[in-house]
């Protein structure tokens, strides 16, 4: 292999600590090599860095282990030239595998450019991702805790559910004080209590009321809801803090926002896993596979087999199947019609799948051209002379008679 650098330096990245393998020589030369281990405090990252430093170290590449690299990069990366590897894409051969060995080859793939650098978004971004994520960890948190108190309900006979679409909006809210409270609703005050239309429903709302409800029910569903109460107050702050990092990207977030089945919260997310800068990516197709949205490559002596779409970030595969189901349900549009025609032949869940990788190349596009989505509508595709054909084979297959197309006559 032709050596592309003359330095570089490769790191074995651990919990406790970090093996660094520099590695130095004229191209054409023998290339000479030392290694140190260093822990992983914060005094001792600095050491490394300063090591590096020394060593006269520009290029340095590491493996995406876990967390663990990420104080590693945090500490290196004002300054050095950082690349960071996905550990698939450089398997050692097996056999011999130690700290030492994994190092040197790390840094052997890097003097030889052979390490495809993973994408590593910029400071505030990877603080606005950390944000977005812990808001949906949030957001499903507090979805488990109205699910226990669903549970509660109806193992005390309380028959809510049946009468109201949500037991957690305003009117369901203070039905459930009652509850806890132990109070003994008449009609008039559930009358008081329930809003807008469904005062309509307030003689069955009564009836759905009167359960078995024991001391032990009222005081688990308080602690429940209490803590659901907790959880809604840290969503509002995370929210806040959100709203706040996005000002920066107002121009990327209104672009997002243009597209159907994306509203603020997840043009946030979207913005928050893949950067508003799109040149980190060579194409849209590079793209959606880091995303893990492309489907996978399968082919042996000329045959295709069947495979799963690739693993990438989890968190945007989740976001964007969230919005094609929407964009799915919306009318009239290019996004719909594009469901509904794969949908017949493979499936809701497929469909949903090559919606969201539709979707993500569009955004890609967007991004880059700095151009809000254009709808095209449900009937975008041009009439081709290969749909009248291939529907004349479906009607004769039908109905079993040979049919002739003729140009019509005016």
């Amino acid at each position: 292999m032709e050596a592309l650098l003359s330095r570089c330096a490769g790191l074995d990245v651990h919990q406790e600590n970090v093996v660094a393998c520099v590695l130095y020589g004229e191209p054409g030369q023998k290339v000479n090599k030392q290694i140190r281990t260093f822990g992983t405090t914060t005094k001792a990252l600095l050491a490394l860095s300063d090591w590096l430093l020394k060593m006269e170290i520009r290029y340095v590449a590491m493996e995406s282990t876990g967390v663990y690299w990420k104080p590693v990069w945090n500490v290196l990366e004002e300054e050095f030239e950082l690349v960071l590897a996905n550990a698939q894409r450089i398997k050692h051969v097996p056999g011999r595998k130690t700290d030492i060995s994994d190092a040197q080859w790390i840094a052997k793939l890097l003097l030889n450019g052979l390490i495809e650098a993973s994408f590593v978004p910029p400071v505030d971004i990877r603080n606005l991702r950390d944000l977005t994520r812990y808001r949906r960890s949030l957001m499903q948190m507090a979805t488990a805790q109205k699910n226990r108190i669903h549970k509660v309900l109806q193992d005390a006979n309380i028959k809510l559910t049946s009468y109201m679409s949500n037991v957690f909006g305003v009117s369901g809210r203070l039905l459930l004080e009652s509850i806890m409270n132990g109070e003994s609703l008449t009609l008039e005050q559930v009358r008081r209590l329930i809003k807008t239309k469904l005062k309509v429903k307030a003689p069955k709302l009564v009836d759905a009321l009167n359960g078995k409800v024991r001391a032990h029910h009222r005081e688990l569903m308080r602690r429940q809801y209490d803590l659901l109460l907790v959880l809604e107050d840290n969503i509002g702050e995370i929210e806040a803090k959100i709203d706040h990092s996005v000002q920066a990207y107002k121009e990327e977030l209104g672009l997002l926002v243009t597209v159907p089945g994306i509203d603020q919260d997840a043009a946030a997310e979207i913005l928050a896993e893949i950067g508003p800068d799109m040149t980190r990516f060579p194409t849209a197709a590079h793209l959606a596979s880091w995303g893990g949205l492309s489907p996978g490559n399968n082919e042996s002596a000329g045959k295709k087999k069947p495979t799963r779409t690739l693993r990438g970030d989890k968190a945007l595969k989740s976001i964007l199947c969230q919005v094609s189901w929407a964009a799915a349900r919306s009318k009239k549009t290019r996004l719909s019609a594009y469901y509904y025609r794969l949908v017949k032949r493979r499936g809701p869940k497929k469909a949903n799948m090559a919606l969201a990788h539709l979707i993500l190349r569009m955004i890609y596009s967007m991004l880059k051209k700095k151009e809000p989505y254009r709808e095209l509508g449900p009937d975008y595709l041009p009439k081709k002379k290969s749909n009248a054909e291939y529907h004349q084979r479906q009607l004769e297959k039908l109905l079993g008679y040979e049919i002739e197309i003729h140009e019509k006559t005016a």
